[in-house]
């Protein structure tokens, strides 16, 4: 029961709530025209050839509990329009502000891409190293591929997007990336307390450690502080796909 005083009443007001988990999906996407894209400006309309030339658009927002099934349903969702809609001029994968999470998840989206070699490389205090090499299903290999970073962009979002810069799989579009490049074993203490304790670093591909300085994007754009609802990352993220 929550009690509320709204400002034009004298009282206050009761107001039942019912408890519940609420969760919320890390994979969203949506296929649109150039036209319909609202976050963009129109101008960017006359970088197509068609009307009916579409983008598609994946929001991975972390890497959780449920982000490998949703992501192996998106990416078969992708694969099918591919196959089906020749409009389609490219992907735009959006990690800004995704905070990072599990390590497999971040090998296996990375796989969808890229279709041999390695993705990460985890290095231990006494230089002794382990590769994690392409795994998955790759069914997304010859689309072309912009990636959107930012600052809030670390850990297992720096792993894919650097993982897909190494390999020239894909255009980072944005600002520097956060750079987190430890990773932590979690330690249970009992009584409801814990401990993360870094274990090692991780390396992109081609030895880059991004600790402390992050991935540098491959065109830099920052976003229009004075009009919140125009996306200029994303409509430069689209104008890079335009250009393949």
């Amino acid at each position: 029961m929550l009690t509320v005083l709204h400002k034009s009443d004298s009282q206050p007001k009761e107001i039942k709530i019912v408890r519940d988990t609420i969760t919320v999906k890390s994979v969203t996407s949506w296929t649109k025209s150039l036209k319909d894209i609202e976050e963009i400006n129109k101008k960017a309309n006359g970088l197509s050839g068609s009307l009916d030339e579409r983008v598609v658009y994946v929001r991975l927002s972390q890497f959780g509990d449920g982000t490998h099934t949703e992501w192996q349903n998106i990416a078969k969702q992708i694969s099918d329009q591919l196959k089906t809609n020749n409009n389609i001029r490219g992907v735009v994968l959006d990690i800004r502000n995704n905070p990072g999470g599990y390590l497999n998840d971040a090998v296996l989206i990375a796989s969808e891409f890229i279709p041999s070699g390695t993705v990460v490389s985890q290095e231990d205090r006494n230089g002794d190293k382990i590769d994690y090499k392409v795994s998955g299903r790759g069914l997304l290999f010859d689309v072309p591929l912009v990636v959107l970073i930012n600052k809030g962009s670390a850990s297992a979002s720096e792993i894919v997007a650097g993982a897909l810069q190494d390999h020239k799989r894909a255009i980072l579009v944005g600002e520097t990336s956060f750079g987190k490049g430890t990773i932590q074993e979690a330690e249970d203490l009992g009584g409801g307390a814990g401990l993360h304790v870094t274990i090692a670093k991780w390396l992109t591909p081609s030895g880059n450690w991004v600790h402390k300085k992050g991935l540098t994007p491959d065109i830099k754009s920052e976003l229009d502080s004075k009009n919140q609802t125009h996306d200029s990352q994303l409509e430069a993220a689209i104008e890079e796909l335009m250009k393949k």
